[in-house]
């Protein structure tokens, strides 16, 4: 605003906090073997047998009993640097499932716009794609959300940069479940290979930055979007969006079994960061869902745009989520060809 001095961002952060959308539970977790992170690229391999481990451990009552323990803080990760770097604007088309996945495909559309949060009951493409993450996090397991995409190997997941790193260290245990419900995961636990995670995310933990994406193993002998389909994606867009937002929630009121969705026309973050902001009251596990523009709501798709990264502790009904600019786009490129 003009004729007000803009503190430093550092001073701003500690004045207003910032929370990530992230929610842990306090079940014991296996030891397992550590993922083996290249810091010089931002990728964390996952061996074979913690692959194995990972879909043997996340189990139905596990998954349910999930509960949150609290949200992190990551009001330390503020940077005062330049925006998200831009390019040529880039869109990359939804991709189907090699087979039809039945009824739960076909949307019914008519859903509200803006919308502040609530379930959705649309149906179509997106409560395939969509599904919630698990992974251990400091001894505790933990949940996200994140989505399926369009990709050259056919395996690529979006997410939170913090859903797949935090405070230092790549999480483990690592397992993406698409079309969850109830407990249940109706196209089976898709283990990570692979984490990555912006370069700024990866050094810092720039907020600015917090995207992250997984390359999952084939599972049953089949790849991941071969089997629930891929939404597409947009990068270097720009603001002032019309967008969806899609997560499972699992901090109170939300109990992380139902599939929350927002809608609304975004606008810049003009406090720490360079987000796209949106009215949404999702809390905790929420992080890494999808924000789609150009959303269709009778075929369920659209083009992922952002995730779900955090909320200012003093605006706990108004969410952010990361520009898709040059950064994201080459970390999208390095998944796919993983």
């Amino acid at each position: 605003m003009r004729g007000i001095p803009r503190l430093p961002r550092p001073v701003l952060g500690a004045l207003l906090g910032v929370t990530a959308l992230l929610t842990a539970s306090a079940l014991a977790t296996p030891a397992g073997a550590a993922p083996r992170p290249d810091t010089s690229t931002g990728v964390s391999s996952v061996p074979a047998g913690a692959q194995q481990q990972a879909r043997d451990f996340w189990t139905s009552e596990r998954m349910r009993e999930a509960t949150p323990l609290d949200l992190v803080g990551v009001s330390g990760h503020i940077d005062g640097g330049s925006a998200p770097r831009k390019g040529a604007a880039t869109t990359v088309a939804p991709t189907s499932p090699a087979a039809p996945l039945g009824k739960a495909a076909a949307g019914i559309g008519l859903m509200a716009f803006p919308n502040s949060g609530g379930q959705w009951t649309g149906g179509g493409a997106v409560v395939n794609t969509a599904g919630r993450v698990f992974f251990s996090y400091q001894g505790r397991t933990a949940s996200c959300s994140g989505n399926a995409v369009t990709s050259a190997n056919k395996s690529t997941v979006i997410t939170a940069g913090h859903c797949v790193k935090l405070e230092g260290a790549w999480h483990t245990n690592w397992v993406f479940v698409p079309g969850y419900h109830d407990g249940q995961a109706p196209y089976g636990r898709w283990s990570a290979s692979k984490t990555l995670s912006t370069p700024q995310w990866t050094a810092s933990e720039d907020i600015n930055y917090d995207v992250g994406a997984a390359v999952v193993s084939p599972l049953d002998g089949k790849r991941l979007t071969d089997v629930v389909g891929g939404q597409g994606l947009a990068f270097n867009t720009g603001y002032n969006l019309r967008m969806y937002s899609f997560g499972f929630p699992a901090a109170a009121p939300y109990d992380g079994e139902k599939f929350i969705y927002c809608s609304g026309t975004t606008n810049r973050d003009f406090l720490l960061s360079n987000d796209h902001g949106m009215n949404c009251n999702m809390t905790g596990g929420a992080s890494g869902g999808p924000w789609f523009t150009q959303f269709n709501e009778s075929t369920g798709t659209g083009l992922l745009s952002s995730v779900n990264s955090f909320k200012y502790n003093f605006r706990p009904n108004r969410m952010y989520g990361p520009y898709f600019g040059a950064d994201a786009q080459n970390l999208y490129q390095t998944a796919q060809a993983s």
